[in-house]
């Protein structure tokens, strides 16, 4: 089974949070990589260069890590030093490999890979070409009210005709 590859938006946590907080990556290395969109515009491929405060809130609440005493915890400040489980086979003009959706980070204060990946940020978005592929018998024993086979109808033409 192929990985989905990691894209700005991507939601992760931490095993070492104490309030299963979700955090969402953001991407500050790079411009120029997408995935993802039909556009390749909107959504920056995550890679190993993206290190160091690269989250959206930075925390993911109380860190089990850095006990207070009393059974209370101080608040985790997230602080990605490297990651694991990228694909190799791809450099990025910033010298980064892609994240998959199966990457984990490390955090200064916690131990190896205690940071994953919960989604990988990438949305599906059918195009024409997919709605003509599909099989339209399939696709309304799936979904009847969707009408499939009216996408490849020819609309009609109403240049010319007036209006009552």
């Amino acid at each position: 089974m192929s990985k989905h590859k990691v894209v700005e938006g991507a939601t992760c946590s931490c095993k070492l949070s104490e309030e299963s907080l979700t955090d969402i990556l953001k991407v500050k290395t790079q411009s120029k990589h997408f995935g993802n969109d039909k556009a390749c515009a909107n959504k920056l491929l995550v890679s190993t260069k993206d290190i160091g405060k690269t989250l959206e809130k930075n925390t993911f609440g109380k860190c089990t890590k850095q006990p207070l005493g009393n059974g209370q915890y101080n608040l985790c400040s997230v602080d990605i030093t490297k990651w694991s489980g990228f694909y190799e086979k791809i450099t990025l003009s910033n010298q980064g490999k892609i994240l998959l959706e199966d990457s984990k980070a490390t955090c200064s204060m916690g131990t190896p890979d205690c940071i994953e990946i919960i989604n990988h940020g990438q949305i599906a978005e059918p195009s024409v070409q997919n709605f003509k592929r599909a099989n339209p018998d399939v696709q309304n024993k799936i979904n009847p009210l969707l009408g499939l086979d009216e996408v490849e109808k020819e609309k009609p033409d109403f240049n010319g005709i007036e209006q009552m």
